[in-house]
């Protein structure tokens, strides 16, 4: 009875863990992502805490990411077209240049004692702006630095990076604000762009895949999306990350608010909770890593897991079991996240690939000026708890609507295989086959 793989066939197969590595370029990728996202992270921790003391609010904290993630939501489709039109590495070393600059400036603002939170706004929606050509172009130059077989691989290893540096990030951020302050964060960032960009200089260009460029036309945006509403399995999957972006990863308001107004604690806590955050995050993109396939119905199984983690978390008041519980909250969320960008990607011909992705990364992180307020809103009305019991309902129920429009529009039914042996599990079958 076939069973439907996103996309894929045939049962979910494994590679080694660090597969991808092997490849000389993406190597030199990984090592420099990994120190370039340390920095980011620190960053991304300090920013949220230096706006928090400015205005003591969770909705400033709130503003500021929806500010950063604006320009995204406006302009992310145009941002796939570059992607899929220019050089992937040319345009990766310009993006990369350029938030290393915003993060300077914001150093010598806080540095100087001069900052306000409208230069944290300005300087967010900048690096927004810069986002719009880098997200999609990073996305998708994994295809050029590794043969088809490892994409997938290559992507959860990309994520682990990122994990790995938020293991770090947030915690050194952490000690650095409490000691030092805000802008040496700020500036050891700026510096960190400089892995990335020494990285993206020494690699052979001989040994990239050869990946089509598409030429310039019209209409080039609606061609993208009418890929993905023709097929089922990609629209509601992008469908859903929308949602699990837009009430789900909103971690910097969430644990902020724990931290300073729940847990009644400073930056310290807020950088160990998002380190407890990161080690569940680590675990599940090496786990995804493994996986050359990922069933549809496995991807909505773990979204609605991670939303029920949320609610769960909610209802913990002491701090040691709350950053127990935050782990696997983050491993499911950023298993998610690597598996449903992989499969995405694996599932999209590389002529409209830039322009795919640039759609997920918008519905991932363009909802933020939605999500991000609104959370924030209600964390200052009603606390943080309940911030968090909203942020799972919305995701819970938006993992059950999609699932069941999925399996609709593809003409697939939930079936239950209860034959003896090992392989008893719920399986998405043709209903003409059932």
């Amino acid at each position: 009875m076939p069973r439907l793989a996103s996309g894929e066939s045939g049962a979910a197969a494994h590679v080694s863990t660090f597969a991808a590595l092997r490849q000389r370029n993406y190597r030199l990728y990984f090592s420099g992502a990994v120190i370039s996202n340390i920095g980011t992270w620190m960053q991304r921790i300090a920013q949220d805490w230096l706006v928090l003391e400015l205005t003591n609010s969770p909705f400033a904290v709130g503003i500021t990411m929806a500010l950063q993630f604006l320009p995204l939501m406006l302009l992310g489709l145009y941002g796939g077209v570059v992607a899929d039109r220019y050089p992937k590495r040319r345009l990766l070393i310009t993006t990369q240049s350029a938030m290393g600059l915003l993060a300077a400036a914001l150093a010598a603002f806080t540095l100087t004692g001069t900052v306000t939170v409208w230069h944290v706004y300005g300087i967010a929606f900048l690096l927004g702006l810069v986002t719009v050509v880098d997200n999609p172009a990073r996305q998708i130059f994994v295809n050029e630095m590794v043969p088809a077989s490892l994409v997938r691989n290559a992507v959860s290893l990309n994520s682990g990076s990122f994990q790995i540096a938020r293991l770090v990030g947030p915690a050194v951020a952490g000690v650095l604000i409490a000691a030092v302050g805000s802008g040496w964060a700020f500036a050891l960032n700026a510096a960190s762009f400089g892995a990335t960009i020494g990285a993206l200089a020494l690699m052979n260009p001989a040994l990239l895949q050869k990946v089509p460029r598409a030429a310039r036309q019209p209409g080039q945006i609606r061609e993208g999306l009418r890929y993905v509403r023709a097929r089922p399995h990609l629209l509601w999957l992008i469908v859903l990350v929308f949602f699990i972006g837009t009430f789900g990863f909103n971690f910097a308001i969430i644990l902020s608010a724990y931290a300073k107004i729940t847990f009644h604690s400073g930056a310290e806590l807020y950088g160990w909770l998002n380190t407890a955050l990161a080690i569940g995050s680590l675990s599940g993109a090496l786990l995804a890593a493994r996986r050359t396939t990922v069933r549809l119905g496995f991807l909505f199984a773990v979204s609605g897991a991670f939303s029920v983690s949320m609610i769960v978390l909610a209802f913990i008041g002491w701090i040691p079991l709350f950053m127990v519980v935050v782990v696997p909250c983050g491993l499911l969320a950023i298993g998610f996240n690597a598996m449903a960008n992989a499969t995405v990607q694996l599932s999209t011909d590389a002529a409209v690939r830039g322009r795919v992705m640039s759609l997920f990364m918008l519905v991932l992180a363009g909802g933020t000026p939605i999500g991000g307020p609104l959370i924030g809103g209600v964390a200052d009305l009603w606390g943080a708890p309940v911030a968090l019991i909203v942020s799972g309902v919305i995701c819970l129920v938006a993992t059950a609507v999609c699932a069941w429009l999925a399996a609709r529009q593809a003409g697939i039914r939930v079936h239950l295989d209860l034959h003896r042996g090992a392989d008893r599990r719920l399986i998405l079958v043709h209903r003409e086959e059932a």
